[in-house]
Parts: C-alpha cells; sequence; structure tokens
C-alpha cells in the first residue's frame, strides 16, 4: 500500500508518503514473513512558478507523473519614487 501526498508551494513541489507492504512464503511447514514500511519526503524546486488551479497527477505502475502548466509572468511593474533632497 502506497499513500502519496503532493503540494505546490509557490516554486517548488512538495511529494510525501508512507509505504507499506507484507510478503508471506510457506516453503516445506516453514512460514517466512517480510514487513516493508517508511516514510518519505522530498521537495522539488521548479525553475517557474506554477498555475496551482490547472496541476494535474497519475500515479501508474509506481510512477508519478505531473502535468504543471507554468503561471503567466508577471507584467514588469515600474514604481515611481519621489527623492526630497534637502540643501546641505
Amino acid at each position: 500500500m502506497l499513500n502519496l501526498i503532493t503540494e505546490f508551494h509557490r516554486c517548488n513541489v512538495h511529494i510525501s508518503g508512507e509505504r507499506k507492504s507484507e510478503t508471506k512464503t510457506e516453503n516445506n511447514g516453514t512460514t517466512k514473513s517480510e514487513f516493508y514500511y517508511g516514510k518519505f519526503q522530498r521537495v522539488i524546486p521548479l525553475p517557474a512558478r506554477v498555475q496551482n488551479t490547472n496541476v494535474t497527477a497519475d500515479y501508474k505502475d509506481g510512477i508519478l507523473n505531473l502535468t504543471l502548466p507554468k503561471s503567466e509572468q508577471e507584467k514588469n511593474k515600474v514604481v515611481k519614487v519621489n527623492l526630497e533632497l534637502s540643501a546641505a
């Protein structure tokens, strides 16, 4: 069993989850049980901001595919600064 949580924060993708699995084998009257479990977390930086409303994810055959459309670049903002010069 695998539990995945994927979150998007500004220019990062946070992927975390937990896996649990158990295998049992019986051979000549002996039973062998193995348990695999653990938590994991990854933070992946992105080169640009993402449109959070249009993100899609697909998990198939152990592969997580994320579609992350870029957000439109903000227009360059011009800021006017008034300077007051004092006579020295």
